[in-house]
């Protein structure tokens, strides 16, 4: 989601980022991603999205491999709760984050899924200057069903 212009781009007194075009598309090469879960008309990357006024925390994620780029204000533990909760019903969850190690919800909730720190700062909207935070993508897996030792029964019988 993006709302800043370049001077707030700049001072980060905005907490919507637009994902920038190409680090997307190679995400979704690998994920293949079915659901943009947290966008505007403006920017939403899928053909399939929710935009503020649906309210992405409250549908049902399950079974979708989303994309999510939430707000980076103090809603954004609100969506890491979700994005993880909605692994466990199903869903891959790939979140596109501040790196902010220190935080709550970080250790939280980023922390249970699979974490990569960016090198660098990415250029946010088609902006010419790089964010002023570093970022990280957090990926949340579904959980694997639970072995109820089936198979070996069968393998068994």
């Amino acid at each position: 989601m993006t709302k800043f212009s370049d001077g707030v781009h700049a001072s980060s007194a905005s907490d919507d980022w637009s994902t920038p075009q190409d680090f997307f598309d190679r995400l979704n090469a690998q994920y293949g991603f079915t659901l943009d879960v947290c966008a505007s008309d403006e920017n939403a990357k899928l053909p399939r999205y929710f935009t503020e006024a649906e309210d992405g925390l409250s549908q049902d994620w399950s079974g979708e491999v989303c994309w999510m780029n939430p707000p980076y204000g103090r809603t954004i533990k609100a969506w890491m709760r979700k994005a993880y909760e909605s692994s466990l019903a199903g869903a891959t969850v790939v979140c596109l984050v501040p790196a902010r190690t220190d935080t709550f919800w970080f250790q939280d909730y980023a922390m249970k899924g699979t974490v990569e720190f960016l090198r660098g700062r990415l250029k946010f909207g088609g902006h010419k200057n790089p964010a002023p935070f570093p970022s990280a993508i957090v990926v949340f897996h579904p959980e694997p069903a639970a072995d109820t030792g089936e198979a070996t029964q069968k393998e068994a019988a």
